[in-house]
């Protein structure tokens, strides 16, 4: 089996332009469009959809790798290095905080050079207690010829497929030298198209002994803010990837047992950017739905208890709101919860739901 980079002419990618041409054009066109509505809002709401996208981005990027993170822990670690007022923080643990280290550093400071101290910082931020699950590695350092060759295997112990093998740790330093050299100085190019290529390139090279994914989408988005000269994210590639998982293994595997014609994956990933795009819709209805609601009711006397509730009906809310769930988030009694709830049914803020149970259950007006 030959891989990409064992091509005579690695690391000279190929791609044509006439098929990307289009797309290309589509998808900035559709970045820019996007940024101007949000520059529209007012700083408060981009700021609540930046809080949100970087939690979806944060948290997916995660689940790409089965890791599943505390959605409020992520929210409360973003918001607090971000100096957001978002109310009702919750302590995050180090796992957390490392993954939004590296995410924060990746997109706040993007006009900041890539250079192996950096990658190893985000390296070790990653695996704070140096392991992965069980087993000890290597941190913000190359993974070494002693852990043997760094394959991407699936399948029972015995019966493994090998879809990857990546280069010879002993040609890291040189891997990583070039990588960076053209991350930084090389041709010039789109920044989207380098966020695509860059991805592809840093996998391929798989220079960790773990966490190799999670960088090389950090390194996409870094690619990403740069080609819109801003900090603010207003959608999540990791989202969509997220979504699209399998397709994104098959076309990563696809490509890195072929030629240096990448036009295919370059293709996926600017279609693929396309949808991440589409998606930051719904973090924008979300984001005018909650700016419409507390318009409506700035005028209506809540306390923070009442406040906390709304604000999680007016996103992601899981089934039906009594007054036993509210007492349990609100973390008060249940007398406490339902004097809390009686007042906003009478000022036309909640109102109880027709269907029967054991439960009266409630829902925003």
């Amino acid at each position: 089996m030959n891989y990409i980079y064992q091509n005579d002419d690695w690391p000279r990618f190929r791609w044509n332009a006439e098929t990307l041409g289009p797309r290309l054009a589509d998808v900035r066109h559709r970045q820019g469009r996007l940024i101007g509505r949000m520059e529209a809002l007012g700083f408060p709401l981009r700021n609540e959809a930046v809080l949100q996208t970087l939690t979806e981005d944060v948290l997916k990027s995660s689940e790409i790798e089965g890791e599943l993170l505390d959605k409020e822990q992520v929210r409360s670690s973003i918001a607090r290095r971000l100096g957001m007022d978002i109310g009702g923080l919750v302590p995050a643990d180090r796992n957390v905080e490392g993954i939004v280290d590296m995410m924060l550093d990746a997109t706040q400071n993007y006009a900041t050079p890539l250079d192996r101290e950096r990658l190893f910082g985000w390296h070790a931020a990653l695996f704070p207690t140096g392991r992965s699950g069980m087993s000890r590695i290597t941190v913000g350092a190359w993974r070494t010829a002693g852990a043997g060759p760094m394959q991407v295997v699936s399948g029972p112990i015995g019966r493994e497929h090998v879809h990857f093998e990546a280069p010879d740790a002993t040609a890291l330093d040189r891997e990583m030298s070039a990588f960076i050299d053209w991350f930084e100085n090389g041709a010039d190019i789109d920044p989207v198209v380098k966020a695509g290529l860059a991805h592809l390139w840093f996998v391929t090279i798989h220079p960790f002994d773990d966490g190799n994914g999670r960088i090389g989408r950090a390194i996409a988005d870094l690619a990403l803010a740069r080609s819109e000269s801003s900090a603010q994210r207003f959608y999540s590639m990791s989202a969509q990837i997220r979504v699209e998982r399998q397709a994104y293994y098959d076309k990563l595997e696809a490509v890195q047992k072929g030629g240096l014609d990448v036009t295919s994956w370059l293709t996926w990933f600017l279609d693929c950017l396309d949808r991440a795009i589409n998606g930051a819709e719904t973090v924008l209805g979300s984001v005018l739905l909650k700016a419409r609601f507390w318009e409506a009711h700035r005028d209506t006397p809540m306390n923070d208890r009442q406040r906390k509730i709304i604000n999680l009906l007016l996103g992601d809310f899981e089934g039906k709101l009594t007054s036993s769930k509210w007492a349990r988030i609100a973390k008060c009694s249940q007398d406490t919860a339902l004097r809390d709830i009686d007042a906003l049914v009478k000022h036309g803020v909640l109102a109880k739901e027709d269907a029967g149970g054991r439960s009266t259950s409630y829902t925003l007006v």
